[in-house]
């Protein structure tokens, strides 16, 4: 996964690796035209220091993301939460390893149309600011 790395990409807090490697959801938040913000749980893999999302090419999450690419993540535990901040970008390409990460993880090919818009997409967000990495009110900010 080498090739995907961007350096601005955060690495993720040794502490919390299990929790992205076996939690089963995240809350991604993403903006409207209008600033309101859109909420959704979705599945995920982080591989390579990034999160991938898999989702329909017209979803309001994807529209979203094309306009502003700033985004929020959020582990479902409220009771150690972990959340981060990132940057998306929309791609039309699936690297095989992600693939095969969301097929060991939810026996799930991202590539499987849903909805009524058989196109499909991945969003990957690198990781620019971890807040609450596992236990609230610790902040990790973005060097520099």
């Amino acid at each position: 996964m080498n090739d995907h790395r961007n350096p601005g990409s955060l690495p993720a807090p040794e502490h919390i690796r299990d929790r992205l490697a076996e939690d089963r959801n995240v809350w991604l938040c993403t903006s409207r035209a209008d600033g309101s913000p859109h909420v959704v749980p979705v599945w995920f893999v982080h591989l390579g220091e990034r999160w991938w999302i898999g989702a329909s090419t017209r979803s309001v999450k994807v529209r979203n993301v094309l306009r502003d690419p700033r985004v929020s993540l959020a582990l479902e535990d409220g009771d150690a939460p972990v959340v981060a901040q990132g940057r998306a970008r929309v791609r039309e390409d699936f690297p095989e390893e992600v693939i095969a990460a969301f097929r060991g993880r939810y026996d799930w090919d991202p590539r499987t149309p849903y909805g009524p818009d058989p196109r499909r997409s991945l969003l990957e967000v690198a990781v620019t600011r971890w807040l609450m990495a596992g236990s609230a009110p610790e902040t990790t900010p973005n060097p520099g």
